[in-house]
């Protein structure tokens, strides 16, 4: 585990993904660094099976480029700490309590969004900012064009690394409830964001627009974060939940412990994330947990791509996930196996689901089927995004 006292650590780990960072190579973890690298041949080569993608990938960032900079210091409101570094949202799923004068405590209704979410512009601004900064490196990678990284390095440089805007390395204000808490443990699913930006600084390391200041100032504050994971109370009690909240804790303290070079630290992660599958995946493959919810279709699927996060990245620590069986004979085959029917829309799910689901959520998870011999799956994606399907991102991330 990382210690709070000193760097010295950091700075040792550091020494390898500096050398590669000197190497312009892109170092990515949930990415496949050999699909991308097979995406730009073709991009560069106009391939026309490519284009409508990579096109509509260009008109996307181009976009970005007039979103932000943006920090945590836009917003209204201060949170406790007295610190507006300190990043503050509000539990998604609690409304005011109608039976009390003010409403408080609140009260949950789950898969019921208040609206009051959108006044804190710290929730609003970082799954932006993180979408953002991912399609302008993506952008840059694949065009060369150094506006793309200009811009995404700006973004990373105010909302982290520049003393006057930067959020400080915790979440103890994340997903406050009002009338019970500052904060909680499942703020941390706020976050979970992060594992594609560390694939979007990967990406923007091959860009003369990003320094090796930037690289170290970078890993700093995620080696801060994650120790801050790992030790505080809300960090210690997200690690525990039992739910897809605490799959994407693995997640992203995995492509946090890569980031930083920490090797023994992310095969510990991958360990874990196997035990949690063993105690949260029932015996036909679904999760029990997530069977619970309002939207229980989009949790299954929500949890599921949590683990397969965790599979895609699980190869840098030499551990093959996608193919591994727990001790009571769980597995991503399992899940998948339980799950496809119902993402390639051969049948209606039974389970609870009060709201639309919509289908693009189950793209990620029907491109990987292939791994478990799925041999529709691929053309499953196409049928269901119609008109769309050739200019979906995801033609350019599985080429």
């Amino acid at each position: 585990m990382l210690k709070k006292t000193g760097y010295w650590l950091l700075i040792l780990m550091m020494g390898c993904s500096l050398s590669a960072f000197a190497q312009k190579k892109p170092r990515v973890f949930a990415l496949d660094a050999e699909r991308l690298a097979t995406a730009k041949r073709r991009v560069a080569s106009s391939d026309a099976a490519l284009m409508p993608a990579y096109k509509k990938l260009l008109k996307e960032a181009d976009k970005g480029l007039k979103f932000g900079p943006v920090s945590v210091m836009e917003k209204a409101m201060t949170p406790p700490s007295g610190d507006k570094h300190d990043y503050m949202s509000l539990a998604p799923y609690f409304w005011p309590d109608p039976s009390k004068p003010d409403g408080i405590p609140y009260m949950r209704k789950d898969g019921q969004t208040n609206p009051e979410v959108k006044e804190f512009k710290d929730k609003e601004y970082l799954p932006r900012l993180c979408d953002i900064v991912y399609q302008l490196s993506l952008a840059w990678y694949l065009s060369g064009n150094s506006a793309y990284a200009e811009h995404a390095s700006k973004l990373l440089r105010v909302w982290f690394l520049d003393e006057a805007t930067r959020m400080n390395p915790n979440l103890n204000y994340g997903q406050m409830v009002k009338g019970v808490n500052d904060g909680r443990g499942a703020g941390l699913i706020d976050t979970r964001h992060f594992v594609k930006l560390i694939d979007g600084i990967g990406l923007l390391a091959t860009s003369s627009q990003w320094k090796a200041a930037d690289q170290a100032g970078m890993q700093r504050w995620f080696a801060d974060f994650l120790t801050w994971m790992q030790t505080s109370k809300n960090g210690r009690d997200e690690m525990r939940a039992p739910n897809n909240h605490g799959a994407w804790y693995d997640a992203q303290r995995l492509s946090m412990a890569l980031f930083i070079d920490s090797t023994s630290l992310a095969k510990e992660i991958v360990e874990n994330a196997g035990k949690r599958l063993d105690v949260q995946q029932d015996e036909q493959g679904l999760f029990p947990k997530e069977m619970e919810r309002t939207i229980s279709f989009h949790y299954n699927v929500f949890a599921m791509d949590a683990f397969f996060e965790i599979a895609k990245m699980a190869g840098h620590t030499g551990i093959d996930f996608w193919n591994y069986k727990t001790p009571s004979g769980k597995s991503l085959a399992k899940g998948f196996a339980a799950l496809r029917p119902y993402l390639e829309e051969e049948k209606k799910w039974e389970g609870q689901q009060i709201k639309p689901y919509p289908n693009e959520e189950s793209f990620g998870l029907l491109m990987e089927g292939d791994r478990f011999g799925c041999k529709s799956c691929k053309a499953s994606v196409k049928r269901m995004a119609g008109d769309k399907s050739e200019s979906l991102l995801i033609n350019l991330l599985y080429p």
